[in-house]
């Protein structure tokens, strides 16, 4: 299986950028983009998704914005370490009690 190929930013934004500005020579948004992708390197629906992310991102398309994707992915990754170092605490605490416990019963 191979490995899909990756694009750089540059060059999603060079594709999307063409497709706006030829827009008005095809007579639909998925016309121009099916001329526009073999030219760039990659299949039609791969520039559909960079251009309707671009519309997003702008405003133009409602959706959720790539940053507000990151920032809930950057919260959900610190969630997930807090409530590791919860349980951690948790545990220890009860160690701890525990321990205190045994040494009140010794002595």
């Amino acid at each position: 299986m191979s490995k899909s190929k990756q694009f750089s930013p540059e060059v999603r934004e060079r594709a999307v950028r063409l497709v706006h500005e030829h827009r008005a020579e095809y007579p639909s948004l998925w016309a121009a983009i099916e001329s526009i992708a073999p030219k760039i390197g990659c299949v039609p629906q791969t520039l559909l998704t960079w251009v309707q992310r671009h519309e997003i991102d702008s405003g133009v398309r409602s959706g959720v914005t790539t940053a507000e994707t990151k920032r809930v992915k950057e919260l959900e990754r610190e969630n997930r370490e807090l409530r590791r170092a919860n349980e951690i605490l948790k545990l220890a605490s009860a160690f701890f009690a525990q321990a205190e416990l045994d040494r009140r019963l010794k002595s």
